[in-house]
């Protein structure tokens, strides 16, 4: 785990590798709580029968749900000591390039993309590569801005 004080040196980690987190495996329960949180219960996500007919093999967890692992997987990987809170901003952008199949393990690579001053703090970009065990693609590469506040 990365511990990083302060604004000054979290500026000088920009355009640094922090780590990877651990492996996580991905469950159907997990799939499933998700789809009810969300409404989305696309079939390829819940129908474990009917997806078993699919080139996947059986059921896929929703992109969203890779992309919600974000916080808790890049929590293994950093921390920001020295700031007083930090809150999402939002995303510049996400792909999914791959699909991660139930039952699979994922984990994420984090990077600091960029920092940029803004009032009170600073605007952290993170590049967060999530990737399948044994897969040949990620299953996701997302670039998530938080900001991060001293006062």
């Amino acid at each position: 785990m990365r511990t990083i004080t302060g604004l000054e040196e979290l500026r000088r980690a920009e355009g640094e590798t922090l780590g990877t987190s651990s492996w996580r495996e991905v469950t159907q329960a997990d799939v499933d709580a998700f789809a009810d949180v969300t409404g989305d219960h696309q079939w390829i996500h819940v129908d474990v029968e009917r997806a078993k007919q699919t080139p996947f093999g059986g059921t896929i967890a929703h992109g969203y749900l890779t992309l919600s692992l974000g916080p808790a997987l890049a929590s293994e990987v950093m921390t920001i000591e020295g700031i007083a809170f930090a809150l999402n901003y939002g995303l510049n952008k996400v792909r999914f390039p791959a699909p991660l199949p139930v039952g699979a393990r994922v984990r994420a690579t984090v990077k600091v993309a960029g920092v940029a001053d803004v009032p009170g703090g600073a605007e952290l970009r993170l590049e967060v590569t999530f990737e399948r065990e044994g897969g040949e693609k990620p299953v996701c590469v997302a670039e998530t801005v938080t900001r991060v506040y001293t006062g």
